[in-house]
């Protein structure tokens, strides 16, 4: 299996914000994000690994900047680590003036992808090799991550959690 870079995944999807898309203040739900995120991060996931994918979890969303009724609102998603099934993808949210075009970063968000095959078993996936400081950054945070959840789920033992451990020594 070959492996593959975090920009052989990115994914960007772009859209308007409608006004049934909005709470009573007029700016956009949280789920509708999520929605439009899941979209855009399963697209990443299935383009690393040419696999079906489906959502394993939700790791991180970060709601920083509210998004008003009629902004065009853009969801860059790209593979930060790939693991044995699973990858790691990472999301940025802009949100476009209406005046200037400026972007500016407006969310965040990480979610876990599994790779299966047509029964629904876990499928090994490609390694990622990252090119970038920032996909170095975000691909060694993957398993310090990988592990906290690992941890937090019962599954490993927070002696086992070498990479979590090292942040504290």
């Amino acid at each position: 299996m070959q492996s593959k870079t975090p920009i052989q995944s990115l994914t960007i999807y772009t859209d308007m914000v409608l006004p049934s898309e909005t709470n009573p203040i007029g700016n956009m739900f949280g789920g509708e994000l999520l929605a439009r995120m899941d979209r855009a991060a399963s697209i990443a996931a299935r383009r690393h690994s040419r696999r079906i994918v489906v959502t394993a979890s939700v790791n991180h969303v970060a709601f920083n900047k509210m998004i008003p009724l009629g902004s065009v609102v853009t969801v860059e998603a790209k593979v930060s680590r790939a693991f044995n099934s699973s990858m790691e993808v990472y999301m940025d949210v802009f949100i476009e003036d209406r005046e200037s075009g400026e972007r500016s970063l407006s969310n965040e968000a990480i979610y876990t992808f599994v790779a299966v095959d047509e029964m629904g078993s876990p499928v090994r996936v490609p390694e990622l090799v990252p090119e970038t400081d920032l996909e170095k950054k975000r691909f060694e945070a993957a398993l310090r991550r990988k592990q906290l959840s690992l941890v937090l789920a019962g599954k490993m033992k927070p002696s086992d959690a070498t990479e979590l451990k090292a942040l504290f020594q």
